[in-house]
């Protein structure tokens, strides 16, 4: 089956995957749960479980949503899923083309389109400042410099 897969930090990106329920979990990681926010035969993909598992934010969906984690877009047929067109292709992988990282203002979550390489230098630097090792490490480095 010919789906868009779009994994936080990256681009998207085409696939020809098995139309089979387990190859459909792996690639989310876990159950599925399908999103049909388009009134094109398209739906969205995503793990059921995304946000209780605490899964990266992803993409925005609308202006309200967040997909968490992994997700692909697939075609619809009348009874289930099914290829993509290349149509179809084209117009997903612009509208979620661009990685989005996700950061509070006060009590509004506030989103930037950034490219891969910028994703990852952020996501290092925010598990840098989480990672009790590192952060021990820098105010170790820190406190020998005084007397």
């Amino acid at each position: 089956m010919k789906v868009l897969i779009v994994e936080p930090g990256k681009y998207p990106r085409e696939a020809d995957i098995e139309h089979t329920l387990q190859a459909e979990q792996k690639i989310v990681g876990g159950t599925i749960e399908a999103v049909y926010p388009w009134r094109d035969r398209a739906c969205i993909v995503c793990n059921d479980d995304g946000i209780a598992l605490g899964l990266p934010l992803n993409r925005m969906l609308g202006d309200y949503d967040v997909i968490h984690g992994t997700f692909f877009i697939c075609g619809l047929s009348h009874e289930d899923f099914a290829d993509l067109t290349p149509q179809q292709i084209k117009h997903y992988e612009e509208l979620y083309h661009d990685p989005q990282v996700f950061f509070m203002i006060g009590n509004t979550l506030c989103v930037d389109h950034v490219t891969p390489e910028e994703y990852d230098a952020m996501m290092e630097k925010t598990l840098d400042k989480f990672d009790p090792q590192n952060n021990q490490t820098k105010e170790k480095k820190d406190h020998e410099n005084c007397l």
